[in-house]
């Protein structure tokens, strides 16, 4: 990309995150609509603004065959976004890439599955994740948000804040998760978070600012889910019934 193209794409792309932020998008949603703008640019190494129909047809065609359908929907959206709030451009997209409804079925992990789950995982960490995830029927980021103060133990409820849709909700805390919870936190008695950072010393870790990585509890779930030899996909379907936490002991 020419120095003259590439300082336009910048600005226009500066633009594009700010808009992004201001209309109250996700972090993810905003990482995944950037990466559509960032990845038609590098295809065809120009600023997206000068692109044709038939460019972007072509680029679409090209997507579809290396990429699932999730994906092109997901980019679709995020230059549709970028022609409309960026270049404020009227664009008929369905004429250019309407991807199939695909409606399907999540796995379901059975009361012994998640059992079997929470007994294998060897880290406290992790295990009491595993138990408050599927006792309370939580998504992976609403649990790794969780605060010491969105716990209410005299009411044996959880305030879960900024959940799907930006919106709030209270859940059941069950008797079994609460112990848990409290087990782990004597382990670290960090301030305000539930699932703290846990790199570095036990000083490190109550310094920290952020809580557990999604990626690696997902990768730490993952190797798991291999040693107990499930073989369904949806690891974090929320389940509503706590199973029972074998051991809380271990670090």
């Amino acid at each position: 990309m020419i120095p003259t193209e590439s300082k336009r794409f910048k600005k226009l792309y500066q633009r594009h995150l700010r808009l992004l932020k201001l209309q109250g998008k996700s972090k993810k949603t905003i990482e995944a609509y950037s990466r559509a703008v960032r990845r038609v640019s590098d295809h065809f190494d120009c600023c997206p603004d000068k692109l044709t129909p038939e460019q972007l047809e072509t680029y679409f065609a090209q997507l579809v065959d290396s990429h699932s359908w999730s994906t092109v929907k997901v980019d679709r959206n995020g230059l549709q976004f970028y022609w409309r709030y960026v270049l404020k451009l009227d664009w008929q997209w369905v004429n250019i890439i309407k991807p199939p409804k695909i409606h399907t079925i999540p796995d379901i992990l059975t009361p012994v599955e998640i059992e079997q789950l929470i007994g294998t995982t060897r880290k406290l960490r992790y295990r009491v994740f595993l138990l408050t995830t599927y006792s309370m029927g939580l998504r992976l980021e609403e649990a790794l948000s969780l605060q010491v103060g969105d716990i209410d133990d005299g009411r044996n409820r959880v305030h879960i804040r900024r959940g799907k849709g930006h919106k709030d909700r209270l859940v059941p805390l069950p008797d079994l998760t609460l112990l848990g919870l409290r087990a782990l936190w004597k382990k670290h008695r960090h301030p305000y978070l539930i699932f703290p950072n846990a790199n570095g010393s036990l000083k490190t870790i109550q310094k920290a600012t952020t809580h557990m990585d999604r990626g690696g509890t997902q990768k730490a779930m993952k190797v798991v889910v291999t040693e107990c030899g499930i073989k369904k996909k949806s690891l974090y379907t929320p389940f509503a019934t706590a199973s029972p936490l074998t051991s809380l002991n271990a670090a």
